[in-house]
């Protein structure tokens, strides 16, 4: 490389690879969402686009008619002509491989508006040159091909070409507009739709080839260097660019010097080397798009204020470094900080002083924790420790790597730094040596309200990466912090705006809407009915509903080995009512019990094989109860309003067949029932052997498992008689058990829907009119299911504000 007429040896490549940038990314969905916003005008205002374009032309189109014709001569001149120009830059440039990316791109752009309802239609572009001159160029103005075609290759070439010209002959594509309606002409739309078509195909091929080798200013950056008083006599490439900078270390004649740096390089370890960070452009795009998803996900706390350019990132970054080194804890010294051309900026550095953490001795490690001590009481966070920017000079610890750094900081930013050295000196030197030194530097309180942020959200992504086995590290980091300051249980540290609950809570809401907008449809007709109810069985329904979730709550508390409070299990039934009802299957009340479990001292494997064995009882309960009722009943029904007909049943029992052989055949389904369920049947059945040998833990859990079946029947039977109906507790019994059975089936969440129509039909089989069943079975609904689930989100928000599951 050749600088003011010296010849500097450059090792390595100063050329980018080929990368995909943040700003490939963003332009393919610019160039989407304006395509979309033309296609969704142009049908919005069918059969009133020309009128509209009429009237703005009239108002603008000022020119004479000979005036026009010789602007729209030149201009149509002009855009034929644009393409070929292009080319015969990029042939003179010798850019051959962009050569297949212009023809693709250009190629692309004709044949997708070339297709039609009718096939392909080629392209009607002539050279007759008998006609008008304004009609041969008109067909290449008003194609919109063409300027598809055209848009493409400049989005295409653009990152190759230099800006003034790109600007340019994007100017005179996008003139096409005004110039029609200067002429007093009406722009197509279809025209609209090619330049943005065109655009979107242009970026989609830039997006699949990735953008191409820019070049480095690394000429500027030497006269730069040159002008702070050092003299670069060669230079070496440390790492090319891609997510970070382009990397250089640049060997400088010793003592050559014009001006008084203020520093020692010599002193810091630089041996006249000094160390060239060039930040591309696109650096720019990344860092923005990284602030915004940082804002939208973290808490205000966690997030430093965002910079307003990639200069001010870089700037930030060199006077953290010279205040760090103030305190004499920073690994190198900035030499110079400078806006290059075409967007670039340089941070200049000395080479960092001392050893790296990695080759750190255990002395070492009071060392690492002692400074950051001294960063904390100066109020600086250093945000990223990883090992990298840790390094080790005698008995002190240096700093590198100020990017997120910060002075002021929080106390939010002062705990992660206190848990990301951690688990840095955690990796290095072992958890316990790590939390040992933490206390003795930091006190036990810092140590564990960091602590709460040894989880994958509180801990950088950048750091993660760099640490053998980070999740099995934190683990065992939390687990000596319990140790060494004898705690009980750590609290995890919440850092994002949401936390996992208030998701699945935010998706159950959304479920309850869901399920709820069909009941919400028949309420005027409900409440018509309900004039002529008589209020008092309603009541007795609501109190009879209540045993419902009393027996449930006994059945698990047996279930448990009465480990758990009856009362807070009760309470936990209405909260379960809520998850049950808002997911399918009611596979939310099964995980919100076995949570409520575990929170309450049960293990994981016990508290599944608790639900396990309530859910199985009360499956056979059930069984059991239907037969003896059905014998009691001693009278036939037609059950045709409520049974499925053949098809159906031999179609469920297909799929279940395919299931099961799906899980004999597939090898990870077959793993899964052998490592997976088949312990946990196991543990079922050791617990249904535990309970013939308990006849009094035996009795309560089946006598729970009945109330719940026998409280919805209650609830069901005081529904019918307030609306005066006439029908005995035991056919009501069937038709909750057959149609409650049949409804688990149905995907809805909480049945909706299927509970209905199956209890509706039940009734109707039994002989209960329309009129009464109708209103009976929706007064069941609101009783046993609308009202617990209204109840049970806030009591499942009570819940957890008292840390109860």
């Amino acid at each position: 490389m050749r600088v003011d007429g010296r010849e500097i040896p450059v090792q390595g490549s100063l050329l980018q690879p080929l990368r995909r940038r943040t700003n490939d990314q963003l332009r393919v969905v610019l160039a989407a969402l304006c395509m979309g916003a033309v296609i969704a005008t142009s049908l919005i205002t069918r059969g009133r686009w020309e009128a509209v374009e009429n009237s703005v032309s009239d108002l603008i189109g000022v020119a004479s008619p000979e005036v026009s014709t010789r602007i729209y001569l030149l201009y149509g001149a002009a855009i034929v002509i644009l393409p070929f120009a292009i080319l015969v830059g990029l042939v003179l440039g010798r850019r051959w491989k962009l050569l297949a990316g212009y023809a693709t791109a250009g190629l692309l752009a004709v044949v997708a508006l070339s297709i039609t309802g009718t096939g392909v239609s080629a392209p009607k572009w002539h050279l007759d040159l008998d006609g008008h001159l304004d009609t041969f160029v008109s067909q290449f103005l008003d194609d919109p091909r063409w300027i598809a075609m055209l848009a493409a290759m400049l989005t295409v070439s653009g990152p190759w070409l230099p800006a003034r010209w790109r600007r340019i002959w994007w100017l005179l594509l996008l003139a096409f507009v005004p110039i029609h309606l200067f002429v007093s002409a009406v722009v197509p739309a279809r025209s609209m739709l090619g330049l943005t078509a065109g655009w979107l195909i242009g970026a989609l091929v830039v997006l699949f080839v990735g953008t191409p080798a820019l070049e480095v200013p690394v000429d500027l950056a030497v006269r730069i260097l040159g002008r702070r008083g050092l003299r670069v006599d060669a230079l070496s490439v440390l790492s090319p660019t891609g997510s970070g900078p382009l990397v250089l270390a640049a060997d400088c004649s010793p003592g050559w010097r014009k001006v008084d740096l203020g520093v020692d390089l010599r002193k810091a370890g630089a041996d006249d080397a000094v160390i060239l960070e060039l930040f591309g452009p696109h650096q720019r795009s990344e860092g923005a798009l990284r602030q915004v998803w940082h804002w939208l996900t973290f808490r205000s706390s966690e997030t430093p204020a965002p910079y307003a350019s990639l200069r001010r990132a870089v700037e930030h970054r060199a006077l953290m470094s010279t205040a760090v080194a103030r305190m004499g804890l920073s690994s190198s010294l900035a030499v110079a900080v400078s806006p290059l051309e075409r967007g670039w900026m340089l941070y200049a550095h000395s080479v960092p002083a001392g050893t790296p953490l990695e080759q750190a001795e255990p002395e070492h490690l009071e060392a690492a924790w002692s400074g950051l001590r001294i960063l904390h009481a100066n109020q600086v966070a250093h945000g990223d420790l990883r090992p990298d920017n840790l390094r080790i000079s005698g008995d002190r610890v240096h700093f590198e790597g100020f990017a997120h750094a910060e002075v002021g900081a929080s106390d939010a930013q002062l705990e992660s730094d206190i848990a990301q050295l951690l688990l840095t000196t955690g990796a290095r030197f072992g958890a316990e040596p790590a939390v040992r030194a933490a206390l003795a530097t930091l006190g036990e309180d810092a140590v564990l309200a960091a602590s709460g942020r040894l989880t994958k959200a509180a801990m950088p992504k950048r750091l993660r990466r760099v640490l053998p086995d980070a999740d099995e590290l934190m683990s065992a980091t939390r687990h000596q912090v319990r140790t060494q300051t004898d705690s009980e249980v750590i609290k995890t540290e919440q850092v994002t705006r949401f936390s996992r609950n208030q998701i699945i809570q935010l998706v159950l809401l959304i479920g309850l809407v869901y399920v709820a907008y069909p009941f919400v449809s028949q309420v005027p007709a409900f409440l018509t009915e309900l004039k002529t109810a008589n209020w008092w069985w309603a009541l007795l329904g609501l109190v009879v509903s209540v045993s419902k979730y009393i027996g449930t709550a006994v059945a698990l508390w047996a279930c448990a080995s009465e480990s758990v409070r009856l009362k807070n299990l009760v309470i936990m039934q209405f909260a379960n009512t809520f998850a049950a009802t808002t997911t399918p299957a009611g596979v939310g009340g099964l995980a919100l019990s076995v949570r409520f479990l575990q929170h309450n001292g049960l293990g994981g494997v016990r508290a599944t094989a608790a639900v396990a064995l309530q859910q199985t009882v009360q499956v056979v309960t059930h069984i059991g109860l239907l037969i003896l009722f059905s014998i009691a009943a001693g009278r036939s029904a037609d059950l045709s309003g409520f049974i499925p007909n053949a098809t159906v049943i031999y179609l469920v029992v297909g799929v279940l067949l395919g299931v099961v052989g799906a899980f004999m055949i597939v090898p990870r389904l077959r793993r899964w029932l052998i490592d997976e369920l088949r312990p946990q049947i196991a543990d079922v059945s050791t617990e249904l052997l535990d309970l013939a040998r308990d006849p009094g833990r035996f009795l309560l859990i089946v006598g729970g498992c009945a109330g719940t079946t026998l409280g919805a029947a209650l609830a069901l039977w005081a529904s019918v008689e307030a609306f005066g109906g006439e029908v005995s507790f035991v056919t009501v019994t069937i038709v909750t058990m057959i149609g409650g059975t049949l409804a688990s089936a149905a995907p809805t969440p909480g049945g909706v829907g299927a509970v209905e129509a199956a209890l509706i039909g039940g009734l109707a089989a039994f002989g209960v009119p329309a009129a009464v069943a109708v209103p009976s079975v929706l007064l069941y609904r609101v009783l046993t299911c609308w009202l617990p689930v209204f109840a049970g989100w806030p009591i499942l928000r009570w819940m957890q504000k008292i840390d109860l599951i």
